[in-house]
């Protein structure tokens, strides 16, 4: 799938986790702990609000590394042993057993690739690659017109079928399935699956910049504050806080992974209706939804049709979205009527982001 940029940053100071009464064999941890490190070719970071000892973050950590690395194994790209490498080496035609977590990504991708009208498309591992974003790490330059249209003749959601009831699915021409545009999501759904079995309440996972949270970061009940922000690879600096409890959100940005040619800069995010980066002024989309997997694909989608059609979307399917949009030398944000029902009138002028065309300021402010 398309490639994904880390757009998303979690707000708040230095997590340590210091070991409090440390002459007892199993001393307490001060609160909150952040668990970190290296899965999918980026990052991932852990942070548990819950009183926890020693040995309880340690066991932990362990479970939440092997859920990690189940997905990695199921679902990588980079790794010749994968589920996936075994299904997009099958014989085409012919149905696949495969694992149930695999399934359920396959049908979160069809089902946003139908609603986005194509926007959204798996099977484009083969243009991912071309444009070098992908694993065959081809040089960095545009791909010839030839090459780009037979690869793109062999694409698209209806080459893929899947049977969620018995638990297959089929590749009905040689296509590269690429689930690198949820992949991450739903490794951040089963991290926080994972976390509510062992009865933690109040935790923040980020796999990659997708970040799933539950509960408080601290006593007081203070949401966790999630910054989205300004789209541009020369800096990380949040152009919006998002005060969020028990929801996860995911973004998608064009503007940190590019390669420039004849003065023209070419985006990592392909469109797979037309086989090229995306040319539009939408620079960054982040979903809200209970589940990063929905999140994360549907961001990678809304980001491919820009500005115009992909708040049109959001609308027509009462999705929670924030856009930046390219204004000059700055940046345009807009909500979508979702967006503005989840935190409120207040809370989004408050932000600077621009309401939906029927919810003018005036009545914003007297709501």
């Amino acid at each position: 799938m398309q490639a994904k940029a880390s757009v998303i940053t979690v707000v708040f100071g230095v997590l340590t986790a210091l070991m409090v009464g440390c002459s007892d064999a199993d001393p307490k941890l001060d609160s909150p702990v952040r668990m970190e490190g290296e899965i999918f070719g980026t990052f991932y970071e852990v942070t548990i609000a819950d009183p926890l000892t020693r040995s309880r973050a340690e066991a932990l950590e362990a479970g939440l590394l092997e859920e990690l690395e189940a997905v990695d194994a199921a679902m990588s790209t980079y790794r010749d042993d994968s589920e996936l490498m075994a299904f997009n080496e099958a014989p085409v035609g012919e149905w696949q057993t495969l694992s149930e977590e695999l399934i359920e990504v396959l049908a979160v991708s069809e089902a946003v690739a139908e609603a986005s009208g194509g926007a959204f498309d798996v099977t484009i591992g083969e243009l991912v690659n071309l444009w070098s974003f992908g694993p065959e790490a081809r040089p960095r330059e545009v791909p010839d017109k030839g090459e780009l249209q037979a690869r793109l003749a062999k694409i698209g959601p209806d080459k893929l079928e899947v049977d969620v009831e018995n638990l297959r699915a089929q590749r009905l021409s040689d296509v590269f399935v690429d689930l690198s545009g949820v992949a991450k999501g739903h490794a951040t759904d089963r991290v926080a699956s994972y976390l509510d079995s062992q009865d933690i309440d109040h935790y923040l996972v980020n796999i990659g910049g997708e970040l799933l949270v539950k509960g408080y970061r601290d006593e007081s009940e203070t949401p966790w504050r999630i910054g989205v922000e300004v789209p541009d690879g020369s800096r990380r600096v949040a152009q919006h806080v998002l005060p969020l409890h028990d929801m996860s959100v995911a973004t998608s940005g064009g503007y940190r992974n590019y390669f420039e040619e004849d003065g023209r800069r070419y985006s990592h995010t392909i469109d797979p209706r037309d086989g090229y980066p995306i040319r539009h002024n939408l620079a960054s989309v982040s979903v809200l939804h209970r589940s990063n997997a929905w999140a994360d694909a549907w961001a990678t989608a809304l980001l491919v049709l820009g500005p115009d059609e992909a708040m049109a979307l959001a609308s027509e399917h009462e999705l929670k979205v924030l856009t930046l949009e390219r204004d000059g030398d700055g940046w345009a944000s807009q909500a979508s009527p979702a967006f503005v029902d989840y935190f409120g009138k207040e809370t989004v002028v408050e932000m600077k982001v621009a309401l939906p065309d029927d919810m003018n300021s005036d009545e914003y402010k007297e709501s």
